[in-house]
C-alpha cells in the first residue's frame, strides 16, 4: 500500500487533520496526499516555502534559527512543521528542507531534514538518498510521509 493511502486510513474517520510545509519537495507531499479521494476531509493545506523569507514571514521560523543552524537543519524542519501546524490549526504537520541537488559544506546532495509536529510533540529526522534531483524529491516526499505515519501511529494507537 502506498504511504499516502495508509495516512488516509489513519486520519479519515478520526477527526484528525494534516498540513504540510515544503521546501525541497516543492509540493510533492501535498500532491501525493491529494491524489487520495476524500483527502479534503483531513488535509487542510500546505505552504511551499522555497524562499527563506516565506519560512520566516509565513511559517514564523526565526531568522536567528536559520542563521545559527542553516536552512537545511532539523531545527528549521521542526520550526517549519510547528509553524504550518499553528497557521492551519491542523492536528499533525510534516515539513521538509533539504538539498535535492547540489550539496553544501555540511550535507551532500540528496539530504533532507524532516519535521513532524502534533500536540504530542515535534520529532525530526535526516534522510539521505542519491537518485538525482527528481528521484531525490520523490524519495524525500515518501520518506517524510513514512515518518509522519509512524508519528501518527505512535501517538494515536493504544
Amino acid at each position: 500500500m502506498q504511504i499516502q493511502y495508509k495516512i488516509a486510513q489513519l486520519l479519515k474517520d478520526s477527526g484528525y487533520t494534516l498540513s504540510a510545509a515544503e521546501s525541497c519537495t516543492g509540493g510533492q507531499i501535498s500532491h501525493l496526499i491529494t491524489m487520495v479521494s476524500g483527502s479534503s476531509e483531513y488535509f487542510l493545506g500546505s505552504v511551499t516555502s522555497y524562499a527563506i523569507s516565506v519560512k520566516e514571514n509565513v511559517l514564523s521560523v526565526p531568522g536567528e534559527l536559520i542563521k545559527e543552524h542553516g536552512v537545511v537543519s532539523t531545527e528549521v524542519a521542526a520550526a517549519m512543521a510547528e509553524g504550518v501546524r499553528a497557521l492551519t490549526g491542523s492536528t499533525f504537520s510534516v515539513a521538509t528542507t533539504g538539498l535535492a541537488e547540489g550539496g553544501d559544506e555540511r550535507f551532500p546532495e540528496g539530504t533532507v531534514c524532516i519535521g513532524v509536529s502534533s500536540k504530542w510533540g515535534t520529532e525530526t529526522m535526516i534522510f539521505h538518498c542519491d537518485n538525482g534531483r527528481t528521484g531525490n524529491i520523490r524519495r524525500f516526499a515518501t520518506a517524510a510521509l513514512g515518518f509522519l505515519a509512524n508519528h501518527i501511529i505512535k501517538h494515536t494507537r493504544h
